[in-house]
């Protein structure tokens, strides 16, 4: 196959998920919500609660959460996409594209690309809604905001490709997503300070992919962070390529019974 056909391939499918989102308006509305509600009751609560005890590494609370909840918002946009893949088996489409003669790689980039501006989207929209709410945030950082959250997306939509590759049910892919989303969103950095974790707890903290997210966004928005905009960055490519390169080697291998 030629360059062209593989990326026209890719083109194809990356067009047919952000339509298929853009359709969704109840999924739409509900990824829109969720993180205001976050943001409005979560955020503005606990902000007087910090704001009596002192801020929060040296930053109100309010703008320190802001980061936290967009990329809260791209993880769980990205990991859920991975149950389009049980639906695809469901209902037939997925037969249809294994025995297309294309190559299995360029219909697996293609879904995770389209996915994942999918989730971009959706942080990009809850993004300028919570500048309203905490305009002390730097706008000026959203192009490396919209580079971590690419990266991030690209991961998760990946890992959940893999997982709803080797599932069968809706059921079992609800399941171990809430079995995995959790630890990985709690142990990120998104809500309370990576410092501020016990020993064993941070440890985990740095060998999650989202971690070096929620840093990233938080140093292009606030100029705080753990680690440098260059080591969240490097992290985060890698992560995402390992992730993409794994879930086509497991779509190479995706049979239907």
């Amino acid at each position: 196959m030629t360059v062209g056909a593989f990326m026209r391939t890719v083109q194809i499918m990356w067009y047919r998920q952000v339509k298929r989102f853009l359709r969704a308006r109840s999924r739409v509305i509900g990824s829109t919500i969720q993180p205001i509600v976050w943001l409005i009751f979560f955020g503005l609560g606990f902000s007087r609660t910090f704001r009596m005890m002192g801020p929060v590494g040296g930053f109100e609370y309010l703008p320190f959460l802001v980061p936290g909840v967009v990329m809260m918002s791209v993880f769980f946009g990205s990991f859920m996409s991975g149950i389009s893949v049980i639906w695809d088996r469901e209902f037939g489409f997925l037969k249809e594209v294994l025995v297309a003669p294309v190559p299995r790689d360029a219909t697996i980039l293609g879904r995770a690309l389209g996915d994942s501006t999918t989730s971009v989207i959706q942080g990009i929209v809850i993004l300028m809604l919570a500048s309203v709410l905490a305009p002390e945030i730097k706008l000026s950082g959203i192009p490396l905001v919209l580079i971590s959250m690419l990266l991030v997306s690209l991961s998760f939509t990946s890992l959940g490709i893999i997982i709803g590759s080797r599932m069968r049910s809706m059921e079992g892919f609800q399941l171990i997503n809430t079995f995995l989303s959790m630890p990985i969103l709690f142990l990120s950095g998104a809500f309370y300070p990576i410092q501020s974790m016990p020993g064993w707890m941070r440890a985990f903290a740095m060998i999650n992919p989202l971690t070096y997210g929620v840093d990233g966004a938080r140093i292009a928005l606030t100029g705080m962070g753990v680690n440098n905009m260059l080591t969240d960055l490097l992290m985060l490519s890698f992560t995402s390529a390992i992730f993409v390169s794994i879930s086509a080697w497991i779509f190479r291998r995706t049979t239907i019974e």
